[in-house]
C-alpha cells in the first residue's frame, strides 16, 4: 500500500491534504526567474474594473492612469500585509502541533513558502508602481491597536480559517476579472494567474480542515466567526482600496470612499467574492440554513437561508 492509500484510509482529509502538498512541491513556481517583466506605463486597468466605475465621475486619461496604478499599488499593498498575517498564524498553528508528521503541517509549510514568493512577486510590482497614496488609517495609534487585535485573531483557528477563506476569495475573484479583461496590463494578467494558481490549492486546503477546526473550536471562537468575522471582512473588501488612493487624483478621499462602497457595481462585487466564503461556513457546520446571522446575510446579500436577495 501506498503512503497515500495508507492516509486515505485512516483519514480522508488527510489524503486530501497530502495530495495538495504533493502538488505544490511538483510546481514549485519562482517568480524572480519564472515570471520576468514589469508593470508597463500608463493605464494598467480598464475603466470598468477601477473601483469608481459606476460613478459617472469625469475624469481625464491621465487621472484614470494615474488612478488605475494607485488602485493596484493599494490592494497589492493589502496583499503583501494579509499574507504576513496568514504567515504568523500558520506558524503559531506549528509550534503549537503536537504531531508535526501531521499531513496539515506539511502542507502550512508549503503554503507559507508559496505565500512569500508571492509577497516578493507583489514587492516588485510596487517597486514598478511607487504609489503615492497615503492610507488615512496608517497612524501609530491605529497600527497600535491593529496589532494588538490581531496577535488574538490568529489564536483562534477558527476565525483564522474564516479569515483565510475572506482573504483568499476576495483577491480571487478581482484577479479573475483582471486577467481575462483584454484591457489589463499584460504583466498583471500574468502575475493575477500565477497567483491563482497557486490560492486555489490554498483555499481547497481552508475548507477542508474548516470543519474539523469547527468542531474542536471554543465558545468565543465561535461567536467571532459568527459575528465578527462579517465585519472584518467586509472591512478588508472595503479597504482594499483606501480613501487616499482617491485623494491621488484629485477626489475628495472619505466622499469618494463612501460613494464607491455604496454603488451598485461595488455592491454586486462584494457579494460575488464573500459568497464562496458563507457556503464553507455552511458546509462546515458553522452557520446553519434559516439561521444565518444578519451580519452574514447583509456581508453576503442573502436571506436567512443563504438564497441571494434581490439587489
Amino acid at each position: 500500500m501506498s503512503v497515500i492509500e495508507q492516509v486515505r484510509v485512516e483519514h480522508p482529509v488527510s489524503a486530501k491534504i497530502h495530495r495538495l502538498s504533493t502538488a505544490s512541491a511538483k510546481r514549485v513556481i519562482e517568480p524572480d526567474t519564472d515570471l520576468p517583466g514589469h508593470i508597463g506605463p500608463g493605464q494598467i486597468l480598464p475603466d470598468d474594473l477601477l473601483s469608481v466605475a459606476g460613478l459617472d465621475l469625469d475624469l481625464s486619461d491621465e487621472q484614470k492612469a494615474k488612478l488605475s496604478r494607485e488602485e493596484v499599488g493599494s490592494i497589492t499593498t493589502a496583499g503583501v500585509i494579509f499574507e504576513a498575517v496568514l504567515e504568523a498564524g500558520f506558524a503559531l498553528q506549528i509550534t503549537r502541533s503536537q504531531d508535526l508528521t501531521d499531513p496539515r503541517i506539511t502542507f502550512l509549510l508549503h503554503e507559507i513558502g508559496e505565500e512569500t514568493r508571492h509577497q516578493r512577486m507583489f514587492i516588485r510590482m510596487l517597486e514598478d508602481l511607487r504609489p503615492t497614496a497615503v492610507h488615512p488609517l496608517d497612524k501609530w495609534s491605529l497600527r497600535a491597536i491593529q496589532r494588538f487585535v490581531l496577535a488574538r485573531f490568529i489564536q483562534r483557528p477558527a476565525l483564522l480559517y474564516t479569515l483565510v477563506l475572506g482573504g483568499e476569495e476576495i483577491p480571487d475573484l478581482i484577479q479573475k476579472k483582471a486577467a481575462e479583461h483584454p484591457g489589463t496590463d499584460p504583466f498583471i494578467k500574468e502575475v493575477n494567474r500565477y497567483h491563482r494558481q497557486e490560492e486555489a490549492r490554498h483555499l481547497s486546503f481552508a475548507r477542508a480542515v474548516l470543519p474539523e477546526v469547527w468542531s474542536t473550536a471554543g465558545r468565543i471562537d465561535r461567536y467571532l466567526v459568527r459575528r465578527v468575522a462579517p465585519l472584518v471582512i467586509g472591512g478588508m473588501f472595503d479597504m482594499l482600496v483606501h480613501p487616499g488612493v482617491y485623494e491621488t487624483v484629485g477626489l475628495p478621499g472619505w466622499d469618494t470612499w463612501k460613494a464607491v462602497r455604496a454603488s451598485q457595481e461595488r455592491i454586486t462585487l462584494r457579494h460575488e467574492a464573500v459568497r464562496p466564503v458563507l457556503r464553507a461556513l455552511l458546509d462546515a457546520g458553522a452557520l446553519t440554513r434559516g439561521r444565518i446571522p444578519r451580519r452574514w446575510r447583509e456581508l453576503c446579500g442573502v436571506d436567512r437561508m443563504g438564497e441571494p436577495t434581490a439587489a
